[in-house]
């Protein structure tokens, strides 16, 4: 399965493009140099070509691409997890904890954030392992945790999004802050008066926060 991957994908490295995409991600992984559209497209016919986009989700695969150095191979698990999102249950929170834990930087926790939402919302017993990332020491973890509503729209469980906003609202971490003020302002699409009102009530949060929060408020 990985090198039918692997020769959908190496045949489009371009050196070049590397040196800009490592650049971007602040010199912390090696890239193939293949742009986003071109490798989901590649992906894809690898997967279609190995069948598996129409089974459960082969996790010795996704660590395998996790353990592979260049960044589309992380991509590329991501994507796969995404599509296969449906399948996951419970037990495949293991797998996303052991991918935030390794090789992180918010490209991923941004792409593996669905996939713990996905989970979590057809089965509530995902919320005690939630509440554990949510004061994790590992910020990333945290970050999974407070995204992991983005898409919920109005099935958005509050409670649960601003208790774990206020577990980390004294956490100085660019992206922990950043991370907070944008599913803030997610769910202000839904209910704008609760996010007025839990900013105002809760003047502890950073400046950023709340600027991100309110900008569609």
């Amino acid at each position: 399965m990985i090198e039918t991957i692997r020769n959908h994908l190496e045949p489009l490295r371009n050196a070049e493009k590397a040196v800009a995409m490592r650049a971007y991600m602040r010199n912390q992984f090696p890239f193939l140099g293949v742009p986003s559209p071109t490798r989901v497209k590649a992906v894809k016919a690898a997967l279609l070509e190995l069948g598996l986009l129409k089974t459960p989700l082969e996790t010795e695969l996704v660590r395998q691409l996790w353990a592979l150095p260049e960044r589309e191979y992380q991509y590329a698990a991501c994507d796969y997890i995404l599509w296969r999102s449906k399948t996951l249950d419970v037990s495949h929170l293991d797998l996303l904890e052991a991918c935030v834990l390794q090789k992180s930087w918010w490209d991923t926790i941004d792409s593996l954030d669905g996939a713990a939402g996905s989970i979590a919302l057809r089965d509530p017993t995902a919320e005690a392992r939630l509440e554990l990332w949510s004061v994790h020491p590992n910020f990333w973890l945290r970050r999974m945790a407070i995204q992991h509503q983005l898409a919920y729209k109005e099935k958005t469980n509050q409670p649960r999004l601003f208790r774990f906003i206020l577990a980390n609202a004294l956490e100085p971490e660019f992206f922990i802050r950043k991370s907070i003020g944008w599913a803030l302002r997610e769910y202000a699409y839904t209910n704008a008066e609760a996010v007025k009102q839990f900013i105002l009530e809760h003047p502890e949060l950073s400046a950023l926060t709340k600027r991100e929060a309110l900008k569609h408020a």
